[in-house]
C-alpha cells in the first residue's frame, strides 16, 4: 500500500438547534448483540440540507456546571445508496464542528454508511450560556462517544470506522484505550493531523505543563491570552481567502478562547498518549508534510499546517500502540481534507488505499 512510513509500538500495560425527542439509553451492543434498525431515534433535517440528518443525544447535567448537555449525531442520507461494507463515526477537532459534505459523500461512494457526531458544547450541541467546547476532563466525551456508536450499530449492523480531526484525534485514541475495540464492533481508526503535544517550544511542554496543571485545576475558566490567530480561518473560509463555506458562529476565523482548565485536560490526556496506548486496531495518520507557524495569512498558510507541529504527529504516533501506517501529504493543510482540490484528491487517495488494505487485513486475521 502506498505509506510512507509504519510505526509499530508495543502495547502499554493497560446555535440554537431544536432539540427532538429524548432517545432513551439501552445496554451496550457488541459484535455478538443481535443488531436491528431502531425506530426510536427522532431524526430530524440538519442544518447541510438535503441528504443529512441529525439526532440529539441528550447526557443530561453538565459535570462542569453548565447546564444540561447535549451532543447531535449527523447522518449522511445519500440518493444513490451503495451496498454497504462498514460505516464511519467521524470526530471534530477544537473551534469545529461538521460541515465537511465532500468527505461524507466520499466515504458513501465507498459503501460506507457515514456519522459524524459534534460533541457537548460543540457546533450544533452548544446551548446558550454554555463555554465553548469547554470540558475539564477529556472522560467526559465517553458517554456521547459511547452512545454514538451504540447508535450507529443498532441502525446499520455494520462494523464502524472511526475518522477525526486534530482534538478529535486526541480524544478517539483515549476512549479506545478505555474500550474493547472489538466488543464495540470498531476495526479501525484514521486520524487526520491528531494534536499529539503542545506544539511551541520545550519549555511550554515542561513549565508550561506545570503552570496549567495549577492555574487550570484553581481557576478553570482562566483564558490563555494570544490564543486568537484567525491565519487558519482566512486560510480556509470564502469571506477570505478560503473556499469552503461554513457557520463563523461555530467556527469563528479567530478559534473561541482557550481555557486553563479545558487546557490542563488536553495536557493530562497528551501525558497518558505518551505513556503508551492500546487502542487495538490499525491506525492511518494523514498530515501535513511541512509546519508554518504565522501570525497573519499568507499563501504560506494554504500549503502548510499552521495549527500544529508535524513533527510532534510524527514522534508520538507509535504510541498508539499495533500497527499504524504515518503519511505526509504534501501541500496540506491542517485539515488536509480542507486541502486545495489536488492535495486533498491526493490524501482520498491514501484513504482508499489504506481502506482497502485493512479490508483485506481484516478479511486474512
Amino acid at each position: 500500500m502506498p505509506v510512507s512510513e509504519t510505526v509499530t509500538h508495543p502495547p502499554s500495560a493497560r446555535l440554537a438547534v431544536q432539540a427532538p425527542e429524548r432517545v432513551e439509553y439501552r445496554e451496550a451492543v457488541t459484535n455478538e448483540t443481535p443488531l436491528a434498525p431502531s425506530t426510536t431515534h427522532a431524526w430530524q433535517p440538519d442544518v447541510l440540507g438535503e441528504g443529512y440528518r441529525q439526532l440529539t443525544i441528550p447526557l443530561g447535567p453538565d459535570p462542569d456546571g453548565e447546564g444540561v448537555v447535549d451532543a447531535t449525531l449527523v447522518r449522511h442520507e445519500p440518493d444513490i445508496v451503495e451496498p454497504a461494507t462498514g460505516a464511519v463515526l467521524y470526530v471534530h477537532g477544537f473551534t469545529d464542528y461538521f460541515f465537511q459534505k465532500h468527505l461524507a459523500e466520499h466515504m458513501s461512494a465507498r459503501g460506507y454508511r457515514f456519522y459524524a457526531l459534534d460533541l457537548r458544547k460543540c457546533g450544533r450541541s452548544r446551548r446558550p450560556g454554555q463555554t465553548a467546547h469547554y470540558v475539564s476532563d477529556l472522560r467526559l466525551y465517553d458517554a456521547e462517544l459511547d452512545r454514538a456508536v451504540e447508535i450507529v450499530r443498532e441502525e446499520t449492523g455494520l462494523p464502524v470506522l472511526l475518522m477525526a480531526h486534530s482534538t478529535g484525534g486526541l480524544v478517539l485514541p483515549l476512549w479506545l484505550n478505555r474500550r474493547d475495540a472489538a466488543a464495540e464492533g470498531i476495526t479501525g481508526l484514521v486520524l487526520n493531523s491528531p494534536w499529539f503535544d503542545l506544539q511551541g517550544p520545550a519549555y511550554y511542554r515542561h513549565i508550561g505543563t506545570a503552570v496549567i496543571d495549577g492555574v487550570g485545576r484553581l481557576r478553570a475558566m482562566t483564558r490563555l491570552p494570544g490564543g486568537e490567530l484567525s491565519t487558519y480561518g482566512d486560510s480556509l473560509h470564502t469571506s477570505v481567502s478560503g473556499e469552503w463555506d461554513y457557520n463563523l458562529d461555530w467556527k469563528p476565523l479567530g478559534g473561541f478562547p482557550i481555557h486553563l482548565g479545558w487546557l490542563r485536560a488536553i495536557r493530562r490526556g497528551h501525558a497518558e498518549l505518551h505513556r503508551g496506548l492500546d487502542i487495538g486496531v490499525p491506525a492511518l495518520i494523514l498530515r501535513s508534510k511541512v509546519t508554518k507557524f504565522m501570525r497573519k495569512y499568507g499563501p504560506a498558510a494554504d500549503v502548510s499546517d499552521v495549527v500544529l507541529d508535524v513533527r510532534q504527529i510524527q514522534r508520538w504516533s507509535g504510541c498508539l500502540g499495533g500497527r499504524t501506517n504515518i503519511v505526509p501529504i504534501e501541500g496540506a493543510r491542517h485539515d488536509v481534507f480542507l486541502s486545495a482540490p489536488e492535495v486533498r484528491s491526493h490524501a482520498f487517495t491514501e484513504l482508499d488505499a489504506w481502506l482497502s488494505w485493512l479490508r483485506d487485513f481484516r478479511a486474512a486475521d
